[in-house]
């Protein structure tokens, strides 16, 4: 199969019906509104590009290079981002549903979280030193043996972070939701 070069393309779902998207170089360009549910984005190298209100819930990612890639407004569940190359990995993501997906041993330092849904995601062993979680969701999200150090999640809620097993220095958290540090030790908290 022929690999493709693209460069600064707007994708709607009516181009993708038309014609699917071939393995290939994707750069700098932007993905709106398309349903890429179950898609396979194998090989698939893509720079420096975004993904507005697309589904891209139990696409295959394996070897997949996101370089500098936003997801905006995107429902991106049972995504498994540990299977991506790893190689200058760089994502963010803005009003996102990522429920279920995993970052198992990534590094990803510096990334945005920007009110995102984030239930049940695997983030263990991982690093994400000085990213932020702004206004997130992190009900059942696991943080085992992950590096958070200066991560904020001064807004975010429903975390529960073990500060002996994960490296949590010169992170922020908001007094409100200290519980998500202290979760473990049957602890309750009253004001």
């Amino acid at each position: 199969m022929p690999l493709q070069d693209v460069y600064n393309r707007t994708f709607s779902r009516t181009d993708v019906a038309q014609a699917p998207l071939l393995k290939g170089t994707y750069e700098a360009c932007v993905f709106d509104q398309i349903d890429f549910s179950n898609a396979d984005f194998s090989g698939f190298l893509l720079i420096n590009c975004e993904f507005n209100y697309c589904n891209l819930s139990l696409a295959k990612l394996h070897k997949t290079s996101f370089q500098q890639v936003c997801f905006n407004e995107c429902k991106m569940m049972g995504l498994r981002f540990d299977s991506c190359l790893p190689l200058g990995l760089s994502v963010s993501f803005k009003h996102c549903q990522l429920h279920h997906s995993s970052f198992y041993k990534l590094s990803l330092k510096k990334t945005s979280f920007i009110n995102c849904q984030l239930s049940d995601v695997d983030f263990s062993e991982s690093n994400f030193s000085e990213s932020i979680f702004s206004a997130c969701q992190l009900n059942g999200a696991i943080f085992d043996r992950a590096v958070l150090e200066k991560a904020d999640f001064r807004t975010s809620y429903g975390y529960a972070i073990d500060p002996e097993t994960t490296r949590i220095r010169g992170a922020v958290f908001s007094r409100s939701d200290i519980e998500g540090l202290l979760y473990k030790y049957d602890v309750r908290l009253e004001d």
